[in-house]
């Protein structure tokens, strides 16, 4: 299951639940205790498909703890799980979600315990830090959320077919072009394209973002200090670009359908994150594959990793056993820890450090060493708006007003699922002008 599907449902009207759910957060969920006297700590994370991995780590933890018990829970659906225990207050101590507007939405409602104090955030990459403060409606003071694990996204290659024929990785938008006519050249798909399925017409277009538009223009949209019709259109453009080099209506196609071409070679390149591998390998389980960061700029210079936090730990502000979750967490930042998801996942770690990254990120792995990352786009977007949907109709629309109908929309859109957003930003930024300014941009 990709990240899209997994968060798709979203927490909706979450802000109504936030309220009532600070309302009760006070009373707490207590310390909790096992007959024998050791702290329970316990972890609820969205990440069924890691089930296994967090079962080694959890036993691995109790073996070599004497006053510390935790228990991790691997829920289906946990998004919709935990809103029903806040309701209940119910709160666990330790959250595992993803760096998007979920989280967004938890620190709009006051829920999450400031930890700029947990040591263990001085390991991990700046850009993943950064991608947080991002999320923030409105700049916060603090720290709430460590990030752990990262996903990368781009351009999935048959490494075989490209050695083959001697074709070099592009740097340069133009470059990319110019591989394309090659690739067409010698007879074979240069891209393969599942947009029946609306969500992946996103994989695109986050890691077009990331080189031409600003990692922050939504929240600069919100403060009016700009527009996405004008901040898109290179994106929006660079996009649909890429439908001269698709198969045939690519809106016919499903992921799957997707997946299993590249897999079987019907095409050389696939834009998609490296989520998409394991479905890819369970069609053709010997494919060569490695991955490059899509150039959408004509300066190498200006090429960035699209990279998110995929799951990240934060603590409940009602959590009263705040010593014993850093001893929990300073465990699942061992290296060696690390490397056992990494293993099972084939994630990106967020820490710093000299991890085993799997061969499929060969491609990227320069980027990541030197943390030239960025987050996607799409984290920043109300699931009601189905931005996917309308990135979809923009491709198929092959009137001349097209470009322009799509950008005026989004602005539109976005105001409309995000009015009483924006007006708390701006009322914000009026009452602190200063945040606006500080550092030479919005903080």
């Amino acid at each position: 299951m990709n990240r899209h599907m997994k968060t798709a449902a979203g927490l909706g009207s979450f802000c109504a639940l936030g309220l009532a759910a600070v309302a009760v957060l006070t009373t707490g969920c207590g310390s909790s205790k096992t007959s024998d006297g050791k702290t329970v700590v316990e972890l609820v994370h969205y990440k069924p498909e890691a089930v296994k991995a967090f079962e080694a780590l959890e036993e691995k933890f109790n073996a070599t703890h004497d006053d510390i018990e935790l228990v991790i829970d691997s829920p289906n659906d946990a998004m919709t799980i935990l809103k029903t225990r806040f309701i209940r207050e119910d709160y666990p101590d330790i959250i595992g979600i993803g760096g998007d507007i979920n989280y967004s939405n938890f620190l709009d409602s006051d829920m999450l315990m400031d930890i700029s104090d947990y040591e263990g955030l001085s390991e991990i990459k700046e850009s993943y830090l950064r991608t947080d403060k991002e999320l923030e409606f409105v700049p916060m003071d603090g720290v709430y959320a460590v990030p752990y694990m990262a996903n990368a996204a781009g351009v999935l290659y048959n490494r075989d077919i490209f050695e083959e024929h001697g074709w070099s990785i592009p740097t340069t938008l133009d470059e990319f072009y110019q591989l394309c006519e090659e690739i067409q050249d010698a007879g074979i798909q240069p891209l393969y394209f599942g947009f029946k399925d609306t969500w992946t017409t996103l994989a695109p277009w986050n890691a077009i973002c990331v080189d031409l538009a600003p990692s922050d223009i939504c929240s600069q949209v919100n403060n009016g200090s700009a527009t996405f019709a004008e901040a898109y259109r290179p994106v929006a453009e660079v996009t649909k670009s890429l439908l001269q080099y698709a198969e045939p209506d690519p809106v016919a196609y499903s992921y799957n359908d997707a997946c299993t071409a590249f897999a079987r070679g019907e095409s050389a390149m696939y834009v998609i994150g490296s989520y998409a591998v394991p479905q890819i390998k369970s069609v053709n389980p010997d494919i060569n594959i490695d991955s490059f960061v899509f150039p959408a700029s004509n300066n190498p210079e200006e090429n960035v990793l699209n990279s998110g936090n995929d799951l990240q730990w934060s603590v409940l502000a009602s959590c009263k056993n705040k010593e014993a979750v850093y001893e929990v967490l300073d465990f699942l930042y061992e290296d060696e820890n690390i490397q056992t998801y990494l293993d099972d996942q084939n994630a990106v770690p967020c820490k710093k450090g000299d991890f085993e990254l799997p061969s499929m990120l060969d491609g990227m792995k320069e980027y990541i060493e030197q943390d030239k990352m960025a987050d996607y786009q799409d984290h920043h977007y109300p699931s009601e708006m189905a931005v996917d949907a309308m990135i979809q109709t923009f491709l198929m629309d092959e009137s001349e007003d097209a470009l322009d109908t799509f950008l005026t929309r989004f602005d539109t859109e976005w105001a409309r699922y995000n009015r009483d957003l924006i007006a708390k930003v701006q009322k914000f930024y009026k009452d602190h002008p200063e945040k606006l300014t500080e550092g030479g941009e919005e903080s």
